[in-house]
């Protein structure tokens, strides 16, 4: 069942993202954008409350020579969107505050449509004003969101200005503290999108069932009587739905398995789907496949597959800054293969919508994952307001996708009644949201002796998969492992979701000499031996393909605020003991 939320809204200024948004008929608002960097946010200051402050979304102008105006965003420097500006403007490495940025752009308004400002991804707060006015705000750095801004254009020139803010704050998520770089900017696509006053607005095909085909659809409005039609051309179906009076509709195809090629990671088979409706046609190319458990094993397409994964960050090789484009993606995943990976957790929150449908393309399983990670403000209804609104988005934006497997609602969080109260309740609702795939979590292991590592974890009886993170060998001594026992007591799947440790490459020494390549070998030897005698064992995910930037990480000469936890370099330069996991891999 494919619950729609599009009555969902995370902030009431939002209208839903649509489904598949590349597919509709919309204009890049990528490219040179003007920026200010507004270190104690001056351009916050509303003109209505003090004349002489010109609030920066004003995009004022002096209309004579003794006009105070200070800012003057035409004669500013640009920088190329998407991208993050730590990267892009090297003094703003460790920049977290206010950056304003301004695009003016050109507009022909069209009869009884709606214009809507798509951005794929803005870290972390974006408050976006179009032509002075208010359109909205968002709260989250790694989901799309958008406002409809048909009645803020005017014909001919607009402009468009955010003010983005990558401040981290107590009640966020993720919250202040957390391992990766806080990488600030408009870091994903920008689209105007053209839609008539009625439109698609969300939309599902899935194989639910060995012989079924179900189709769902859900207008922008409740509009009864409406005729969308899904067709599906290899497979030779022509489905008709009728909306209710929510503008809604659901129906199942009966199809003979003989005709129906599954997805897999061996064979990757996508077939192509037009959605017609009111003259317009969306195309998708859409993978049929199931995915469940049964005791211990993963099922996909009704068999045991083992998950032989690693874990991925969003970031470019080579110090680029965040990923955000199909090459990155390819990249990333190219190398994940070469590992001899079939499935990708990508790590710690929702990643770009190229990198899922690359992963779709290439024939990789993924787990996704929303940034509740660590310790969150548990008790804050705001906080759990804003994870489940990243939840939502994510599950929105990728449900059609046959790559993704695994929702996962949270990483190492430390227990407590008012953690279970947060998770338990994200776990609900990723469940109604999306009952085809499988909901995990990466839990902490709490050891109930030397040398006996029990799992106990009250989020067991919410979870399809029991997945946790362990560092025998970084965080204990590696000649642990051999002695190391595992107790895990539930009849569900297990995956290690994060093993490993770090080297720096080209280091060379003694396995037993930290920060050599050799050390990171040994570990991943003693640490692959360990983890088979897991009862249950479904799959892995080391941490992590490659190194990446962290401000935890201050070790002068060997991290210089780099992660080395990489099976390869920020340089995609392969370490020795990504040639133990791909060896280990092979023999899955």
């Amino acid at each position: 069942m494919m619950a729609f939320m599009s009555s969902f809204l995370c902030y009431a200024s939002e209208v839903p993202a649509p489904q598949n948004i590349f597919a509709r008929e919309h204009k890049s608002l990528n490219g040179d954008w003007n920026y200010i960097i507004d270190v104690q946010e001056e351009g916050y200051y509303d003109y209505r409350m003090n004349p002489m402050r010109h609030g920066f979304f004003m995009n004022a102008k002096p209309k004579k020579p003794s006009d105070l105006v200070e800012y003057d965003f035409d004669a500013s420097p640009t920088m190329k969107i998407p991208c993050d500006w730590n990267t892009a403007v090297p003094s703003l490495m460790f920049y977290e505050g206010t950056v304003w940025f301004h695009r003016s752009f050109d507009y022909t308004p069209v009869s009884d449509h709606r214009t809507l400002l798509y951005f794929g991804a803005v870290n972390y707060e974006a408050i976006v004003y179009v032509n002075g006015e208010k359109a909205g705000e968002h709260r989250g750095g790694f989901t799309p969101f958008c406002f409809d801004v048909t009645k803020s254009l005017r014909p001919g020139k607009n402009n468009v200005i955010l003010k983005v803010d990558n401040k981290r704050h107590a009640n966020n998520v993720p919250t202040q503290i957390f391992d990766w770089w806080n990488y600030g900017g408009i870091t994903r696509d920008v689209l105007l999108v053209d839609e008539p006053d009625t439109y698609i607005e969300d939309y599902a095909v899935r194989l639910v069932k060995k012989h079924i085909i179900r189709f769902d659809v859900k207008l922008n409005k409740p509009v009864k009587g409406e005729k969308v039609t899904f067709h599906i051309p290899s497979l030779g179906i022509h489905k008709t739905l009728t909306t209710d009076k929510d503008g809604r509709s659901i129906a199942g195809v009966h199809r003979s398995s003989k005709d129906l090629l599954l997805w897999s990671p061996s064979h990757p088979s996508l077939h192509e789907v037009d959605i017609e409706y009111s003259g317009k046609t969306i195309k998708d190319r859409i993978g049929f496949r199931t995915i469940e458990t049964r005791g211990k094993e993963i099922l996909l397409n009704g068999e045991p597959i083992f998950l032989k994964g690693i874990c991925i960050h969003e970031e470019k090789l080579n110090g680029g800054g965040r990923a955000n484009g199909v090459s990155d993606a390819r990249r990333l995943l190219r190398m994940a293969k070469e590992l001899g990976c079939n499935f990708v957790r990508l790590a710690h929150y929702p990643h770009n919508e190229f990198m899922v449908r690359e992963a779709e393309h290439m024939g990789i399983l993924v787990w996704s994952e929303i940034p509740v990670y660590w310790t969150i403000a548990w008790d804050n209804p705001d906080t759990y307001k804003n994870a489940e609104c990243q939840l939502s988005d994510m599950i929105l934006r990728d449900h059609n996708r046959a790559s993704v497997i695994i929702w996962s609602i949270a990483n190492e969080t430390p227990h407590s009644d008012s953690r279970d109260r947060f998770l338990s309740s994200l776990a609900r609702k990723a469940r109604c949201l999306d009952d085809s795939r499988l909901i995990s979590m990466a839990m902490e292991v709490t050891s109930a002796s030397n040398y006996v590592n029990r799992l106990q974890d009250n989020m067991n009886k919410y979870v399809d998969i029991v997945s946790f993170n362990q560092y025998v060998g970084w965080y204990r001594d590696v000649n642990d492992a051999p002695k190391m026992k595992w107790e895990i007591p539930y009849d569900k799947p297990v995956i290690v979701s994060e093993f490993g440790g770090g080297a720096k490459y080209g280091k060379h020494g003694d396995k037993g000499e930290r920060w050599t390549e050799e050390f990171q070998e040994n570990l991943y030897r003693e640490n692959l031996t360990m983890l088979e005698k897991i009862d249950g064992l479904a799959g892995t995910s080391p941490w992590i393909l490659k190194d990446f930037r962290s401000p935890r990480r201050v070790l002068t000469g060997i991290q210089d605020y780099y992660n080395m936890k990489g099976l390869y370099s920020d340089n995609g330069e392969r370490k020795m003991a990504a040639d133990v996991l791909r060896e280990w891999y092979s023999k899955r």
